[in-house]
């Protein structure tokens, strides 16, 4: 037995948020239930790459790709001018699914960012304990997040932290708009 205290859920413990990727009507439902049209959808053997505008008051524009072998989603925010981020990828673990041109995301609380060149920083690690603890989310798919996060961090650093660089020598190719 743990000499450890139980760790009680925090207040703010939330379910996994969920996302739509409609590739029929061209948009994308947000975790607020919120449809946005997208400019591009674009399918890959290993995933689905979508670029859209954003209507947030800290980035205009938003660019991803969907890794479901990964269990990740790689992201580029184009940040609004006095809002940008000292990163450039931010990496979301989670579970992603085709359904016949309809895809479908669940963001299992960790979240890395890359800094190409630099280090490649695991955030949320908080959230998923909470959401473990809460009842949100199994202990296997909390193990799952974080051995998906573990890989990706050692691949990403392996390769001179560089998220491209890593998914190329992986045999999955990814690129964004300059």
């Amino acid at each position: 037995m743990s000499d450890a205290p139980a760790r009680a859920p925090q207040a703010g413990a939330h379910p996994p948020k969920h996302e739509t990727f409609d590739l029929r009507a061209q948009t994308n439902t947000d975790p607020k239930g919120f449809i946005r049209p997208v400019d591009e959808y674009r399918t890959m053997p290993w995933g689905l790459y979508m670029a859209r505008p954003a209507d947030h008051d800290r980035f205009h524009y938003l660019e991803s790709w969907l890794l479901p072998d990964l269990g990740l989603r790689a992201s580029v925010f184009h940040f609004t001018p006095g809002n940008e981020q000292d990163q450039d990828h931010y990496v979301d673990v989670g579970v992603f699914e085709d359904h016949g041109g309809r895809w479908t995301s669940e963001d299992h609380y960790l979240d890395l960012v890359v800094r190409t060149g630099t280090c490649t920083e695991v955030l949320d690690v908080d959230e998923l304990f909470d959401a473990v603890a809460a009842g949100f989310l199994t202990a296997r798919a909390a193990e799952t997040a974080v051995l998906r996060a573990f890989d990706a961090v050692d691949g990403i650093a392996a390769h001179g932290h560089d998220l491209t660089a890593w998914l190329a020598a992986r045999g999955t190719p990814i690129a964004f708009r300059d």
